[in-house]
Parts: structure tokens; C-alpha cells; sequence
């Protein structure tokens, strides 16, 4: 008999050492009938440049989707936040592209995100994330434009995206309770290479906001399309039982 499994297809930026660990950590109690596959292509600084900015280009993306599908995937994500300083409607196109190329439903860690704070009519909204201040003030536009008006932030002021990753969660930790301080209704940690996801349970506890972390919204989002009861994670945060 073929088994019954649930196959994620996970597209990850090539320097990115946070997302596959953590995304396995994510979906331990759901093994073996859920499993997390990761394609990468080249991403290794994060800047406004033409340079920084071709990177992302949706045909690349694609190229990678179609390679990761050779493995049959349910549904295959854009496990990084490109979109946050680019524009939204990017990774809606990007969706589409991938779904014609390969038959796989698609998402994205901003999309994940975006639904999320729409769900919530999330209007005052805090942003932690590693990047440059110009990378972040484009977030915060896009943001505050789609009605999430960001009304506190932090960011650690880094463009190399493998760096990301070298943060401890203490860092991240303070970052997020320095935000938390200024009475969001909801904070983002926008960076699926940065290591917020196993901080969100105990800070949520701790500071009474939600918290919605990138590599744990793409993880959500790819449940709810194949049919997995997000609730069946456990200790990565409310997002997971109160959204399902």
C-alpha cells in the first residue's frame, strides 16, 4: 500500500541556515505523515540594488519550484520575504506562476503573514527584523499602505544574508520585548533566516501580543492549504490553535 503522507515543498534562499532546521523542528510531532523539502537558489545580500533585487526574480523562483516538484509536492512555498520590501502583489504573481508551471498550490511567507494580520484586523503593528534601515523603512511603507500601520520597530541594521542567521535568540529576544514595550496590537518577525520561531510561545506569554514569526506563518499556511490541522502543532506560539 503507498503511504499517506503530505509532502511540502519549502523554495529557500542558498545562504539561509535558520529555515530547514527549524521548519523540521516545527513539524517533528507530525512525522512521518508530513515532511518539509527544500530547494535553494542564490540569494546573499539584502539591499535596495539592482543587484540585491534581480536575485528575486519570479523566473528563478520558478525554475527552482520545477526542480522541487520532481518530488511531487502538495504545495510548494516562497519561504522568504522578498515581497516585504518589493511589493505585495509580486508574490501573488508569483504564486500563479508557480501553480501553472508545476500544478502545486502556492504561498509565501509574506502572503502567510499579510492573511494573517488581515484575519486579525491587525491595525498597529510592531516589525523586528536583521535588515538595513532603507530595507526597512520599504517594509514600513508597504505595511502601513495595506492598513498595518507599523507604529514600532527594530532592526539590526545587516545586509549579508547569510549574517542574519549569526544573531542569538538573546538578541532577538530584546529586539522583540523593546517593540512589545510600545503596546502593538501584533508584531512580525519578518526574516525566514533570523531566529524568532521558538522565542514566540514564551514572549507571547510573557508581553500579552501576538507574534507572528516567517518561518512559522509559511509552515501555517502550508497545513491549511493541504487540509493539516494547524493545531496539532504544539509550543510555537498561538498562531497555530487560534487560526486553524
Amino acid at each position: 500500500m503507498a503511504l499517506d503522507r503530505t509532502l511540502i515543498g519549502m523554495l529557500t534562499p542558498s545562504s539561509n541556515t535558520v529555515l530547514e532546521p527549524y521548519m523540521g523542528a516545527i513539524l517533528h510531532d507530525l512525522l512521518p505523515e508530513v515532511t518539509a523539502h527544500f530547494q535553494r537558489f542564490t540569494v546573499k545580500e539584502i539591499t535596495l540594488g539592482e543587484k540585491a533585487m534581480a536575485q528575486f526574480t519570479n523566473s528563478s523562483l520558478v525554475e527552482a519550484a520545477c526542480i522541487l516538484n520532481d518530488a511531487h509536492m502538495d504545495v510548494i512555498a516562497w519561504a522568504g520575504t522578498a515581497a516585504g520590501w518589493r511589493g505585495f502583489e509580486i508574490d501573488q504573481r508569483l504564486c500563479a506562476e508557480i501553480t501553472e508551471a508545476t500544478g502545486a498550490p502556492a504561498t509565501t511567507s509574506v502572503l502567510a503573514l499579510n492573511e494573517i494580520l488581515d484575519r486579525t484586523e491587525v491595525r498597529s503593528l510592531g516589525l523586528v527584523t536583521p535588515y538595513i534601515s532603507e530595507v526597512q523603512q520599504q517594509i514600513i511603507a508597504n505595511y502601513d499602505a495595506a492598513g498595518h500601520t507599523v507604529t514600532t520597530e527594530r532592526h539590526m541594521g545587516e545586509k549579508d544574508n547569510f549574517s542574519f542567521a549569526e544573531f542569538d535568540e538573546a538578541t532577538i529576544t530584546r529586539l522583540i520585548r523593546e517593540v512589545a514595550a510600545d503596546k502593538p496590537e501584533a508584531i512580525i518577525v519578518l526574516c525566514t533566516n533570523f531566529r524568532g520561531a521558538p522565542l514566540v510561545e514564551q514572549l507571547e506569554r510573557e508581553t500579552g501580543i501576538p507574534i507572528y514569526d516567517s518561518v512559522s506563518a509559511t509552515v501555517w499556511k502550508a497545513l491549511q492549504i493541504t487540509g493539516i490541522d494547524t493545531a496539532r502543532i504544539q509550543a510555537w506560539g498561538r498562531l497555530f490553535g487560534d487560526l486553524r
